[in-house]
């Protein structure tokens, strides 16, 4: 497709990753740290031995969030989701500064109960709070940038998978809204120190978009396809199977690593943590497909919640 033709098209044409990838293509040369747009986190250096990490989400009333949702689960919800983006890449959060935009009909009550929140989770996470800004807006916006580290050998990519690795998550999948579990989701820190210190996955990230898109997600940096099992996918409450491959805002983490490791992995479960396999890393021309319970194959559309 030609530039011009390009330059006419709506963003709801493009999509929030072809919006992303032309974003992405316009930074190019722009950017002389480790790791830039296309994984969960910025990497930058630090030290000899840390990588500093950077992120940000932005939560908008009325896509992510509603008044009607518990204000102080709002807050959870808007640091939780960038600690999240810092445990994927094997990090411990630092320090984050959070900005906000809000009507001026809002009340004091609704906005202190949304700090409340974000101060709870920052401290249960040793996050210190250091600044932020605030404007007029026509609904609420919450915005989190949060730095953090990692240690150098510990990073984990979007782009490490290779064939034969074995597929993981750290949780069930599947209804976070109707739950509520994405307003209280606890951040996978602990088992993402534990899997880079021990372990050393080959790629690596949480789950917001769904379980199929983020996949895809790995499959496109790793250039991999994959194969995942129905019977394999740990699911929250009665969730269907559509619910765990595509509702999304689980904050799971999503991980491989090679066959050997992940013996060794499985056989730490009920000393450790829980992780639950449910597939394997295939040759890129397979793409993402799905064993179902009668033992059939077949393909898995790579889709999640787009904004645009």
């Amino acid at each position: 497709m030609s530039t011009r033709a390009v330059q006419k098209m709506k963003l709801s044409d493009l999509g929030e990753f072809g919006l992303i990838d032309l974003l992405k293509k316009q930074a190019r040369g722009s950017f002389s740290g480790i790791q830039g747009i296309g994984d969960d986190t910025a990497v930058l250096p630090l030290s000899a031995k840390k990588h500093l990490l950077l992120t940000t989400d932005m939560l908008l009333e009325g896509v992510h969030f509603t008044l009607k949702m518990p204000a102080k689960g709002i807050g959870h919800k808007a640091i939780a989701s960038s600690i999240s983006d810092i445990a994927a890449m094997g990090g411990i959060p630092k320090y984050a500064v959070i900005s906000l935009g809000a009507p001026s009909t809002v009340s004091w009550r609704v906005i202190s109960q949304i700090y409340q929140g974000i101060r709870k989770t920052a401290k249960k996470f040793h996050v210190g709070i250091v600044g932020g800004d605030t404007i007029k807006s026509q609904k609420i916006i919450i915005n989190v940038a949060l730095l953090g580290e990692v240690k150098r050998d510990e990073a984990v990519y979007r782009n490490g998978a290779r064939a034969g690795d074995q597929v993981f998550v750290t949780g069930p999948l599947g209804r976070s809204l109707s739950s509520g579990w994405h307003l209280r989701f606890v951040p996978r820190i602990a088992q993402a120190q534990y899997l880079a210190g021990k372990h050393k996955p080959t790629a690596m990230i949480d789950i917001s978009d769904g379980l199929a898109a983020d996949l895809g997600h790995i499959l496109r940096e790793s250039r991999v396809g994959a194969m995942i099992e129905e019977s394999s996918i740990p699911r929250r409450g009665k969730a269907y199977l559509k619910d765990a491959l595509y509702d999304g805002e689980d904050f799971e983490l999503l991980f491989t690593i090679p066959a050997s490791r992940a013996q060794k992995l499985m056989g730490k479960n009920t000393r450790c943590y829980r992780f639950y396999r449910i597939g394997e890393v295939v040759a890129k021309e397979k793409g993402l497909q799905l064993k179902t319970s009668n033992g059939h194959l077949k393909k898995i559309t790579i889709k999640g919640y787009i904004h645009f």
